[in-house]
Formats: structure tokens, C-alpha cells, sequence
């Protein structure tokens, strides 16, 4: 008996471990503007203007996942809201694309085209002279499933488990690639987003802020003055 009750004292002195963070990577909605990965009650709130043939774009991408994604983000401090900037067909057929089944596949999908964006940027500069015609006649679903063809973008999602019906399904949703374009320029406008990248923090258009390294010193300075 003394065993018994010195093993429940022993047990009771033992913390219990901390209950797990949350991970706020795994909070995806779509916001009718754009989608939101994070906190939706962040202190810090960024929108970022992207557009898919935007090199640069590609470049924040890659440069800023591991601490906006994996500390900002996770962490709950931040929450980051993807919107697309549409400057030309590629674009349009792009963001379809990122846009195509569950809002929860989108983040994912916007890493994969930007991170292959050298690849199939090459290809449209070899396009053909048939090629570049078929982009440009033809119902708005021919030609983007045009543009995902030529471009290999469709082969991209097939990778990533989507069907052949399932992307040509998203590619032919002209009311979606309407709506898309249409709210790419209300959001410029709304913003007088001077090009892509742009970001806007907590509902304040950052100027001459176009990459990674000085929208990080933006956020630090931020969470200093939060502390």
C-alpha cells in the first residue's frame, strides 16, 4: 500500500506536458477575395498581390516561406492572405489552376506553379505560331485549357492527384476566370497596387515594399512594438 500511494504522490509532483500549439498552417479559408492561411485574429494581417509570371513573385515565394510560413504564420502572430493580380491569359489560366477543389489544396498549389514558374515561363517563349493563335481565339475555357496545355500546367496538377476531368473542369469555369479578373481589378484599384508583388498590413498599402528582405524588417519592427 505505501508503494501504491508513494507511486500516486510521485505522479501528482510529475507537470503535466503543455497541450500542443496550435498549427495555424493548417487553417486555410477562402475569403471571397482571396485565401487566408493563419489566424484570422492575427495582430498582423498581410495581403500580398501576386501574380504568377511575376519572377519576382516567384523569388518572395521561395525567400520567404520558411520565417513568414513556419514562425510568423504557425505561430499565430500572422496571418497571410493571397491575392491574385491578373496581367495577362497566363495569369488567368494560372489561378484557375491554384484555385481548382478544396481551399484547403490552395497554398500548395500556388507553391508548386510558382516554384516551377522558370520551367513553363520557358515554354511560352518557344510557343509556335499555331500555338499563340489558339491562345487567342476561341471561347475563354478553349483557351485556357490552351494555355495549361502548351504550358505543361496541367501535367503539373495531374502530379499533384488532380483528374484530367477534374482540370478541365476548373479551366472551363468561365463565370470563376470572370470573377477572378474582375476581382483582381477592384483590388488594384481599391489599393492602387502599383505592381507584384505588393503587400498590405493590417490594411495599409506598404510602399516601395516589393520583396521578402524589407517586408521582414516591416514585420520585425512590427512584433517589436506588439511586445
Amino acid at each position: 500500500m505505501k508503494r501504491i500511494l508513494s507511486a500516486i504522490a510521485l505522479a501528482c509532483m510529475i507537470p503535466a506536458s503543455p497541450a500542443l500549439a496550435q498549427n495555424w498552417n493548417a487553417e486555410i479559408v477562402d475569403t471571397g477575395q482571396g485565401y487566408l492561411i493563419g489566424n484570422p485574429e492575427a495582430p498582423l494581417q498581410l495581403v500580398e498581390f501576386i501574380s504568377y509570371t511575376c519572377p519576382h513573385c516567384a523569388h518572395f515565394e521561395a525567400d520567404s516561406e520558411a520565417e513568414l510560413r513556419y514562425h510568423y504564420v504557425h505561430e499565430g502572430f500572422a496571418a497571410v492572405e493571397v491575392r491574385h493580380l491578373i496581367r495577362n491569359p497566363i495569369d488567368l489560366a494560372a489561378a484557375l489552376l491554384t484555385e481548382c477543389g478544396d481551399p484547403s489544396r490552395f497554398f500548395d498549389n500556388h507553391k508548386a506553379v510558382l516554384s516551377t514558374q522558370e520551367d513553363w515561363l520557358a515554354r511560352a517563349q518557344g510557343l509556335t505560331e499555331a500555338q499563340m493563335a489558339r491562345w487567342q481565339a476561341g471561347t475563354v475555357p478553349s483557351r485556357m485549357r490552351a494555355i495549361a496545355s502548351d504550358l505543361e500546367l496541367d501535367d503539373l496538377m495531374e502530379g499533384r492527384g488532380y483528374s484530367a476531368s477534374e482540370i478541365s473542369a476548373c479551366l472551363g469555369n468561365e463565370a470563376h476566370a470572370r470573377e477572378i479578373a474582375d476581382k483582381s481589378q477592384a483590388n488594384a484599384a481599391e489599393y492602387n497596387v502599383p505592381g507584384t508583388p505588393s503587400f498590405v498590413l493590417n490594411g495599409e498599402l506598404l510602399d516601395g515594399v516589393y520583396g521578402w528582405e524589407p517586408l521582414r524588417e516591416v514585420l520585425v519592427s512590427a512584433r517589436q512594438d506588439s511586445e
